[in-house]
């Protein structure tokens, strides 16, 4: 039995130092708290997109995850859209996201007037802790008959003589 134990510990922990090294490399948006980001639409943006200047204020391909609040500030002396929102000049709207997606809004102060990003589900504390007992329990249980296979469980004889 305590071979069992050793062996599944062993495999969490093995899952433990595998996935968090994992996710300290592979560090993406996803794996912060939602939060409050702002964008501001300078004066002169309507203009200079009409002149065929390239403007860039919220970057393609951007990520955001679920329960970010995306506000956009309009300073510009044209009124703007970002998808079904509309700005009035001078004025900002908000946004909070509710669903993971793939997302490609009409925005009138982009230069390509499209604008695509993702929106992914926040890696919360929880949802580690479920991918380390998933991967380190089935590696504790190899590791168990591994061991069993190489050091094979011995019987004791009783010898009475």
């Amino acid at each position: 039995m305590s071979r069992l134990l050793i062996s599944l510990l062993l495999g969490i922990l093995t899952a433990i130092l595998v996935n968090e090294i994992s996710f300290l490399f592979l560090k993406s948006e996803s794996g912060r708290a939602p939060q409050e980001i702002t964008f501001v639409i300078p004066a002169g943006t309507a203009t200079r997109i009409e002149s065929g200047e390239q403007i860039e204020i919220i970057p393609g391909g951007s990520k955001f995850v679920i329960g970010d609040k995306l506000t956009i500030l309009n300073q510009d002396l044209a009124d703007h859209t970002f998808g079904d929102l509309f700005i009035p000049m001078g004025s900002s709207v908000s946004t909070v996201f509710t669903q993971s997606n793939n997302y490609s809004y009409s925005c009138s102060f982009q230069s390509e007037k499209m604008l695509g990003f993702e929106v992914s589900e926040p890696v919360s504390f929880w949802l580690r802790v479920g991918g380390i007992m998933l991967a380190g329990i089935p590696l504790g249980m190899l590791y168990w008959i591994y061991g069993i296979l190489v050091f094979p469980i011995k019987k004791y004889e009783n010898k009475e003589a």
